[in-house]
């Protein structure tokens, strides 16, 4: 029983982080922009919040809770921004290459965070923030008294929470305002909502941007608390970013549904380390990378059917991917 609530709680956190990728990417999408940068926007997220959070707590003798938050989430969101306005810039105004420009916005937020990181490191492997972690990873005080199920609902700091909750925000916007209908307009036929007055380039700006302070929001959550407060130049968020994209098309561009499509992904990610106990077997080696495949399998899979299916609501905006030409309208 204990080795499947570890593999619960285990899998709820590592769904967080790339839940919080997914719903800025599928924002973003919906405006018509592939933002193929989500794993760069990650590292900035966490790279910002953390080097914030570091040298907050370096520098004060007793530093505050509340004050450490907002400074960590502030710089993250702010870092994360930026990198969405230099893609809004090249592929909105300058009508460059999204997946160029996306895959380019990837190296640039690597480079950017591991040059800077570099720094922080002062030439150790590693280094911690260790108050922000207690504070971003502070559980819920109820959490002793309820048993294996409230282990499974209360062991993870807030940012866990606030993720499903930004989720359930973003697909209300999405499908129950007049806003999210012009944006969602937007996405499917750029000329015939300018055509009705949308102003194009601003949803897709505004969209844009505010999705990667989304996205950059899953860095932040990795390494301020699944990662226990530590950076280091390893990669991992690259792998989780691109995760995050696959889990876009799984969900089929819904929040509510990147909610549960992040948890199985998170499930799948770590069967190999916990289905053998589960069930009292032995897993060689080697396949341990074969079973981390799991969660792109599925990714696939999932495409396959929908396009078999091709119900409308199901699909990818039409116009994702495409620059918009207003003098061809």
């Amino acid at each position: 029983m204990s080795t499947l609530i570890t593999w619960i709680i285990r899998s709820i956190s590592f769904g967080t982080i790339i839940m919080y990728g997914a719903m800025g990417e599928i924002l973003t999408q919906k405006s018509g922009n592939l933002n193929l940068g989500v794993p760069g926007i990650m590292y900035l997220g966490g790279f910002g919040g953390f080097a914030s959070a570091y040298y907050y707590e370096k520098s004060v003798a007793n530093p505050n809770e509340v004050v450490v938050i907002l400074i960590a989430v502030s710089v993250s969101i702010l870092l994360s921004m930026l990198g969405g306005l230099i893609y809004s810039f090249l592929t909105i105004t300058l009508r460059a290459n999204q997946n160029v420009t996306g895959l380019a916005l990837t190296t640039f937020g690597m480079g950017v965070a591991n040059f800077f990181g570099v720094q922080i490191l002062n030439g150790e492997t590693y280094t911690a923030a260790p108050f922000a972690y207690s504070v971003f990873s502070h559980k819920l005080p109820v959490l002793g008294k309820i048993g294996g199920i409230g282990k499974c609902l209360f062991s993870y700091g807030f940012m866990a929470y606030a993720a499903i909750i930004i989720a359930i925000l973003l697909q209300r916007f999405l499908y129950n305002t007049k806003t999210g209908l012009n944006l969602r307009a937007v996405g499917e036929n750029p000329a015939t909502a300018d055509a009705a007055g949308i102003s194009v380039t601003k949803y897709k700006y505004l969209a844009t941007i505010v999705g990667t302070a989304i996205s950059g929001l899953g860095g932040l959550y990795y390494v301020l608390d699944y990662n226990q407060g530590i950076w280091a130049t390893t990669g991992q968020i690259e792998a989780l970013g691109w995760l995050a994209v696959a889990l876009v098309i799984f969900a089929t561009w819904k929040p509510l549904m990147a909610i549960v499509g992040a948890y199985i992904f998170g499930t799948l990610y770590w069967l190999y380390q916990f289905l053998p106990d589960f069930l009292g077997i032995k897993v060689a080696s080697y396949a341990t990378d074969l079973i981390q495949m799991l969660p792109y399998v599925v990714t696939i899979i999932v495409l396959i059917v929908v396009s078999f299916r091709k119900k409308k609501e199901n699909q990818p905006p039409q116009s994702l991917g495409l620059a918009y030409f207003r003098e061809e309208r």
